[in-house]
Parts: C-alpha cells; sequence; structure tokens
C-alpha cells in the first residue's frame, strides 16, 4: 500500500532499525504526528505465546493513569434495577433482548460491551457478531459483572480491555498525541507493567519480543524490551 508524503517525511526523522527507550519512542512519534486530528497513539507489544493454546491467551482490563484522551462507547445488558444503574453511570446503551436484537440487527457503534451473568445466556447468541470484534462480555476483562453501574465508569473513565491475537500481538491505545510526555510515559508503563503480571505460567522462553509505539497516522518506533519497564529513570528525564 503506498504511503503518504507526511508518512514518508516522518521515516526520515528516525533510525527504523533502532531501539529507542519509552521516553525517547513518545518525543518521537509526537514530533512526527502530522494529521489534521489528534492522532491516537497506540501500543503493540510482541509476545512469546502461542495464542493458539487457550492457557497462553493473555488477556485482561487495566485502567491507564492518564486516560485514553477519548470516551468509551459503552452498552450494557441489563434488565430492571442493574439496567437502571447502567443507564445513571452513563451507559450509552441499556438493555436485554431489545438490544441483544439490536446487535443482531448490525448495531455495532461501541467499544465496550458489559452484561450481567443472567443474560450471558442471551448475549452468547452474540458470540459470531462480538467475539471476533474483541467486544464479547466475559468475566476474566470485568465485562460480566453484577456491579454494572461500577464497570461503565470505569470503562468511560480509561479502562481498557487487551488481548492478544491471533498471533500473539496485543493492541492498546495508550492516549493522544496531545497528551504530554509524562502521561504517554505513565500510560506506556502500566500497560508493560500489567502484561508483564499476566504472562502465563505455560509461557516459557522470552516473553517481550518487541514494544512498538505508534501514532494513527505515524510510522512505528521500536522500543528496547530491557527498557520498557524503566519507568523511574524515563520519569526523572521528563522532570
Amino acid at each position: 500500500m503506498p504511503r503518504g508524503k507526511n508518512y514518508r517525511q516522518a521515516i526520515e526523522k528516525f533510525d527504523r532499525e533502532q531501539l529507542y527507550t519509552p521516553g525517547e519512542a513518545a518525543d518521537l512519534v509526537k514530533d512526527m504526528a502530522s494529521a489534521s486530528f489528534d492522532e491516537t497513539v497506540e501500543l503493540a507489544v510482541r509476545l512469546g505465546v502461542d495464542p493458539r493454546k487457550a492457557d497462553q491467551i493473555v488477556r485482561g482490563t487495566l485502567s491507564l493513569p492518564a486516560g485514553t484522551g477519548r470516551t468509551a462507547r459503552v452498552v450494557v445488558f441489563a434488565a430492571g434495577e442493574q439496567a437502571a444503574e447502567a443507564r445513571e453511570a452513563g451507559a450509552d446503551d441499556v438493555g436485554a433482548d431489545d438490544l441483544v436484537a439490536k446487535v443482531e440487527g448490525g448495531f455495532l457503534d461501541f467499544d465496550v460491551a458489559i452484561a450481567t451473568p443472567d443474560l450471558m445466556g442471551q448475549v452468547g447468541k452474540l458470540g459470531r457478531v462480538l467475539g471476533p470484534r474483541g467486544l464479547m462480555p466475559n468475566p476474566k476483562t470485568g465485562t460480566v459483572t453484577t456491579d454494572v453501574g461500577k464497570a461503565v465508569t470505569e470503562f468511560k473513565g480509561g479502562r481498557v480491555e487487551y488481548r492478544t491475537d491471533k498471533v500473539g500481538n496485543v493492541h492498546v491505545r495508550v492516549g493522544k498525541v496531545s497528551f504530554d510526555r509524562a502521561q504517554i510515559l505513565d500510560n506506556i508503563h502500566a500497560v508493560v507493567d500489567e502484561i508483564v503480571r499476566a504472562k502465563p505460567a505455560s509461557a516459557k522462553g522470552r516473553y517481550l519480543l518487541s514494544v512498538t509505539l505508534a501514532s494513527t497516522m505515524g510510522p512505528g518506533v521500536r522500543i528496547d524490551t530491557a527498557k520498557a519497564r524503566d519507568r523511574d529513570e524515563e520519569l526523572a528525564a521528563t522532570a
């Protein structure tokens, strides 16, 4: 796929084979952003796992210290008092059978789906639609819960889900290019620490294979995996 002029100019500003510290990578990504909108900054982590094996799938949720820079669109499958609780917490759409039918009809304009346990029988029918998009509610990510109000508040406030794709990559939004260096660093370190914490016991050998930072329209900047968790040194350089 041909790259635009701004992209080609951006890759001339750094060595694509060099490994940078998280702070250096954040500076480069911010400097190379050239779109007319506030580009999202994403961290891509390649893991030494085999996601074809159920016990090596790495997934969960975490709250980013500096948030994501955007408000997630959250839908909740709930009824009765829990539905009212979800609406009060700011859910974008709430329902039971009616919401299931709406999603079956093609409605997918949301980032997070939360469900109460009693409705998972109906929500399970949406597996073919929600599963491939990473939107299927799951107890492991806190999206199947009786405390829907708390879940909505957390996901609206910067809590994000992560999961290995079919080749072992994890992609997580860590802010916007308008974020300052310290905010991006806080989020990078939170994500890397969480992914390391979630290392499957069955995963052998090297775990963090590569870490790359990029903005929506910019090239990826490789981060030295040995320095990806050097939080104190990086933040000291920011001060």
